[in-house]
């Protein structure tokens, strides 16, 4: 889980208006964060294939995410994969 701290530093980065806290702009940046954290947990722990099971689960939606913005405003999904710098 990431410390309150960081994902409101998070949500501020990406929002897109002052009370924007689950657009798919930030929704994608936690989850990036998120993804982040765990490919950092699985250099040490090779062998924890429960967590490992998560972060599948993480990538696949953040991947729905980024198809959905995609489809709606490409302008906006090519904005956020550009500040995150996500390949695509």
């Amino acid at each position: 889980m990431l410390a309150t701290a960081k994902k409101n530093e998070i949500i501020s980065k990406f929002r897109t208006h002052d009370s924007d806290t689950g657009s798919p702009e930030v929704q994608i940046a936690i989850l990036s964060e998120r993804i982040g954290e765990l490919t950092e947990h699985f250099k040490a722990h090779k062998k924890d294939h429960g967590s490992r099971r998560g972060l599948l689960m993480l990538v696949s939606k953040r991947r729905r995410l980024l198809d959905y913005l995609k489809k709606t405003d490409s302008d906006r999904y090519r904005d956020v994969i550009g500040k995150l710098g996500i390949r695509k």
